[in-house]
C-alpha cells in the first residue's frame, strides 16, 4: 500500500506547463515548418516570406499565432511579429497572435516587454488568454517579480473571469511563501479552493507549499488542520505533508508532537525518508537528546538510508552545543567511518565552538585539517578566530591571520573585516579598528552601514564624540546610507556624554531626512529625556512612537519607570508599569528592580519585598543590582538579618555580589550594632551569615574582619569559590592580609570545589603556628555548621601543616588582633 501511496507523490519543485499549440491541418503545420526554417536559416527573411505567403495564398495572420508558438528565440518572435502585423494594408493583430507572444516572452523570461505587449492588448480591447496569463505569472514568479504575478493573478480572476493553471497559482504560492508573504498566500490559497471546480486549481503540491509556508511562520497547527481539510481525493495523504509537518513541530521545540507524527506516519504504512529523519534528528539536536538520535541513525542504518552530511553537521554541531568539542569530534570519527566525508561546514562549526573556549590552537589545527583536505575556506572559517584573538588582546595575531588568508588566496571580504572591526571595538582598541577600517578601503572594500555603526558606538563608549561626528562625516562622503542604528547610536553617545541638546538635533535630522529611527532611536531618545529628568518631554517622544506605529518595548517602559523613580516620583512610575502590563508587554528584571528601588528610596520596605517577591512568581529572577538594592537598603536601616537574609538569598541562586553588595555589607554590618530583633530573627530563620557574624564578633574579631570572614565562608560554602578568590584578592591589595578564619573559609571552599590537589597553587599564606591552629578550630566550626560534625579533608590537611609546624622551631607572634 505504501508504495502505491508514495508513487503518487508530488515533486516539489516548480512546474511549468509544457508548450502545446492547438491541433491544424496538415497543410498550415508545413506552412509553419516552413516559415520558421525560412526565419532562422534566411538572412533577408522578409522578403522571402512575403514571396512565399503569395504563393501559398494564405493570410499570414491565419499562422502567425502557430509560427509564435514555435518560434526559437524571442528577439526573433517580435520581429516576426511586427513584420506579420505592423506593414501596410495587413490585418490588426489577433487574440492568438498576442497570447502566443506573451506566451514566447514569458517562456524565455523577456518580462522586461511583456508590460508592453499587455498595454497594446489593453488599448485594442483584447483579453489575455488563460494559458497565456499562466505563463505570464510564472514568469514573473521565476523573475522574484512578486507584486506583478500577483496583480496578475487578481486581473486574470477578477476581470478576466479565469483562475490561472494550478501550476502558475502554485509558482505565485510558492513565491509569495519565499518573501514571508505567507497571509497573502493564504488569500490566494482560499480563493484558489473556491474557484475550484474538479480539483483543476488546487492539487497535492498547492497544499504542501501552504502548510510549509504557515509551518515556517510557526502555524504548524493551522497547517495540519489545513491538511486534514483537504483529505479526500483531490488531496491525498503523502509523506511529504508528514516530513513538513515533522520540520515545522521540531523547528518550533515541539519535539515530542513531531515523535508522534513520525509514529503515526510510520503506523499508516509510509516508509519514512531522508528528509523525515533529518527532520527529526535537527529537533532532537535542538534538546540535546543525544540517546534519541543514536536510536534514529540506527534505524535509518537498517532501512538502508545514508546519512548526508547536512544530518551530520546538525548532530555535531549539537555536541558542541551541549557536551563540548570532546564528543563533537568523536560524531566526526563516526561521520567519517560511515562514509561520509566532512564539508567546510564541519569544520566551521568546530573551530567556532573551539574559539568559543579560548582553545585557539585547536581551531587552528582544524583550520589547516581543512586546508589539507582541500576544501574551500569562506567567511566563516576565519571570522571566529578573528574574533576571538581581538577578544584576547592577541590584535598582532589578528592582523597575521588578515594577511595569511590573503596569501592562501581567500581576500578578505566585508565579513571578515567586520568581523576584524568589531573585535578591536570590543577589546576597547577603537584607534586600531579605525586602521582596519583605513586598509579595508585600500582593499577597495567599503564598510557598510553596520561597521560605522559599530566604529560609532566604540568611539562614543570612549566619550570621542566629536571623532564620532567627523567619522559620520566620512561614511556620507563615501555614498554609504547611515541607518537607523547610526543615528540611534550617535544620540545616545551624545547623551551619554551629556549632551541632550546636539542629540536632539541627530534625532531630529534622520527624521527629516525620511529615516524611521526605529524603536531602538525612539529608546535612545526616550532615554536621553529620563537621564535629564525631562518626563514630560520622554512622554511626548513616547506618543510621537506610538503614532509612527512602533510599540513601545520593555526597554521603553522599564527607562521611563526608572525615570520617574530618580525623579522619587513612584507614583507616576507605578501608573507607567499598570500600562506595561495593560499592553501585554512583560515587565523584565530592570523594570521591577526600579520599582523596588522607588519603593525604598521612599522608604516602603515592605513595598519592596513584595515587588520582590511578584517578580519572581512571574518567572523574573532577580540579578546582582536588585538585591544589592534590599541589601543596601536594610543595612541603612539596621536591619541587618534582613540583609544578610538576602545576601544568601542571592547566593543560593548563584547570583555572584559584586563590589556595591560587599560595599553595602561591609558598611552595614561595621557602623551598625545587631539588634535584639536581629538575634530574634536569627533564632527563628536559620542565617549562616548571622551565625558566623556573631561568634567572630563574640570571640573578639573586629567587625572588619567579623563581616569579611562571613563573606568568604558563605562564598565558599555555596560554591562560589572564584568570586572569593577575587574578593580575597581585592582585600589583600587593600592592604588586609589573609587571616586565620580566611585561610579555613578558603581552604573548605577549594576543597568543596574539587581543586583539592592545587590547593597552594590557589591560596598564598603565611600564618605561624599558633595562627595555624586558630584555623583549625575555625575549620572544626566549619564542619560542625555543614557537615554535620563530620572532620572534612580540608581540615584534615590544616592539622598536618600545624604538626609540620611544631616540628620546625620558629618564633611565634600573636599578629591575630
Amino acid at each position: 500500500m505504501s508504495k502505491t501511496l508514495l508513487s503518487r507523490i508530488k515533486p516539489l519543485h516548480t512546474r511549468k506547463p509544457t508548450r502545446s499549440s492547438p491541433s491544424s491541418p496538415p497543410h498550415i503545420k508545413n506552412l509553419v515548418h516552413e516559415t520558421i526554417h525560412i526565419l532562422t536559416t534566411h538572412q533577408q527573411w522578409e522578403q522571402s516570406l512575403q514571396t512565399h505567403f503569395s504563393e501559398t495564398q494564405t493570410h499570414v495572420s491565419d499562422v502567425a499565432h502557430f509560427v509564435l508558438d514555435k518560434i526559437p528565440n524571442a528577439e526573433l518572435g517580435f520581429k516576426f511579429f511586427d513584420w506579420a502585423f505592423r506593414r501596410p494594408y495587413c490585418c490588426p493583430p489577433t487574440g492568438s497572435a498576442y497570447n502566443s507572444l506573451l506566451k514566447r516572452l514569458a517562456w524565455f523570461g523577456v518580462v522586461s516587454e511583456i508590460e508592453n505587449v499587455m498595454q497594446s492588448m489593453k488599448v485594442e480591447d483584447i483579453k489575455p488568454s488563460k494559458d497565456a496569463l499562466s505563463f505570464v505569472i510564472l514568469a514573473y514568479a521565476d523573475s522574484g517579480l512578486v507584486d506583478k504575478a500577483l496583480e496578475l493573478y487578481g486581473f486574470g480572476v477578477h476581470s478576466c473571469g479565469s483562475v490561472p493553471s494550478v501550476y502558475a497559482c502554485n509558482a505565485l504560492l510558492m513565491v509569495l511563501v519565499k518573501n514571508g508573504r505567507v497571509d497573502v498566500a493564504r488569500q490566494v490559497y482560499d480563493e484558489m479552493l473556491e474557484k475550484d471546480g474538479e480539483g483543476v486549481c488546487v492539487d497535492n503540491y498547492s497544499t504542501c507549499i501552504m502548510v510549509r509556508g504557515l509551518c515556517k511562520e510557526g502555524k504548524v497547527e493551522e497547517g495540519r488542520r489545513l491538511i486534514e481539510e483537504r483529505w479526500g481525493e483531490s488531496c491525498v495523504p503523502n509523506v511529504v505533508f508528514y516530513n513538513t509537518l515533522i520540520d515545522g513541530y521540531c523547528k518550533k521545540g515541539e519535539v515530542g508532537r513531531a515523535d508522534g507524527l513520525f509514529r503515526e506516519l510510520k503506523l499508516k504504512g509510509f516508509l519514512p525518508t531522508l528528509q523525515t529523519y533529518g527532520g527529526l534528528i535537527n529537533g532532537y539536536c535542538k534538546d540535546g537528546n543525544f540517546v534519541a538520535i543514536d536510536r534514529l541513525l540506527v534505524e535509518m542504518k537498517e532501512r538502508g538510508l545514508s546519512v548526508n552530511v547536512v544530518v551530520h553537521n546538525a548532530i555535531v554541531e549539537a555536541r558542541c552545543k551541549h557536551d563540548g568539542s570532546g564528543t563533537a569530534m568523536d560524531a566526526v570519527v563516526r561521520m567519517i567511518e560511515s562514509g561520509c566525508e566532512p564539508d567546510i561546514r564541519t569544520y566551521n562549526i568546530l573551530i567556532n565552538s573551539l574559539c568559543k573556549k579560548g582553545k585557539v590552537e585547536e581551531a587552528e589545527q582544524f583550520l589547516e585539517q581543512a586546508m589539507k583536505r582541500g576544501l574551500v575556506l569562506n567567511e566563516f572559517s576565519y571570522t571566529p578566530l578573528f574574533q576571538v584573538y581581538c577578544r584576547q588582546g592577541e590584535h598582532c595575531r589578528a592582523l597575521d591571520l588578515l594577511v595569511e588568508m590573503t596569501k592562501r588566496g581567500h581576500k578578505p571580504d566585508l565579513v571578515s573585516f567586520g568581523a576584524l572591526i568589531h573585535g578591536h571595538v570590543v577589546s576597547g582598541d577603537v584607534d586600531f579598528a579605525l586602521t582596519v577600517r583605513d586598509r579595508m578601503i585600500d582593499n577597495g572594500i567599503l564598510p557598510d552601514a553596520c561597521i560605522y555603526n559599530v566604529l560609532i558606538s566604540g568611539l562614543c563608549k570612549k566619550g570621542r564624540v566629536p571623532a564620532a561626528k567627523l567619522l559620520l562625516g566620512q561614511m556620507l562622503d563615501q555614498n554609504v546610507l547611515p541607518d537607523a542604528f547610526v543615528y540611534a547610536t550617535l544620540v545616545d553617545g551624545l547623551i551619554r556624554n551629556g549632551n541632550l541638546e546636539e542629540a536632539k538635533s541627530i534625532f531630529e535630522l534622520a527624521v527629516e531626512k525620511g529615516l524611521d529611527p526605529g524603536v531602538v532611536g525612539y529608546n535612545a531618545m526616550i532615554k536621553g529625556y529620563c537621564r535629564f529628568g525631562m518626563m514630560n518631554d520622554a512622554l511626548s517622544c513616547l506618543e510621537k512612537m506610538k503614532k509612527k506605529n512602533h510599540q513601545p518595548d520593555g526597554f521603553t517602559y522599564s527607562t521611563i519607570i526608572d525615570g520617574y523613580v530618580k525623579q522619587h516620583n513612584l507614583d507616576a512610575a507605578l501608573e507607567i508599569f499598570k500600562l506595561m502590563v495593560k499592553q501585554r508587554c512583560r515587565p523584565n528584571v530592570i523594570t521591577y528592580t526600579s520599582l523596588i528601588n522607588g519603593f525604598c528610596r521612599k522608604g516602603d520596605s515592605d513595598g519592596a519585598v513584595k515587588t520582590f517577591v511578584e517578580m519572581q512568581s512571574h518567572g523574573v529572577e532577580p540579578n546582582v543590582v536588585t538585591y544589592s538594592i534590599l541589601i543596601g537598603k536594610f543595612c541603612k536601616v539596621g536591619k541587618l538579618a534582613e540583609a544578610a537574609s538576602f545576601f544568601e538569598l542571592m547566593l543560593k541562586k548563584k547570583c555572584s555580589p559584586n563590589d556595591v553588595t560587599i560595599h553595602y555589607l561591609l558598611n552595614g554590618f561595621t557602623n551598625v550594632a545587631i539588634s535584639k530583633e536581629a538575634n530574634e530573627s536569627q533564632e527563628k530563620e536559620k542565617s549562616i551569615f548571622l551565625d558566623f557574624y556573631t561568634k567572630l564578633i563574640s570571640d573578639g574579631w573586629s567587625q572588619k574582619s567579623a563581616v569579611y570572614n562571613s563573606i568568604l565562608i558563605c562564598l565558599c560554602q555555596y560554591g562560589m569559590v572564584e568570586t572569593a578568590l577575587q574578593l580575597n584578592d581585592k582585600f589583600i591589595n587593600k592592604g588586609i592580609d589573609l587571616d586565620s578564619v580566611s585561610f579555613a573559609a578558603m581552604l573548605q571552599g577549594v576543597f568543596l570545589g574539587g581543586r583539592s590537589k592545587d590547593w597552594k597553587n590557589i591560596i598564598s599564606f603565611n600564618l605561624n603556628e599558633k595562627e595555624l591552629q586558630t584555623a583549625v578550630r575555625y575549620s572544626h566550626i566549619i564542619d560542625s555548621q555543614f557537615h554535620g560534625g563530620k572532620i572534612s579533608e580540608s581540615t584534615l590537611v590544616l592539622q598536618s601543616l600545624v604538626e609540620v609546624d611544631k616540628s620546625e622551631p620558629q618564633e611565634v607572634e600573636d599578629t591575630e588582633r
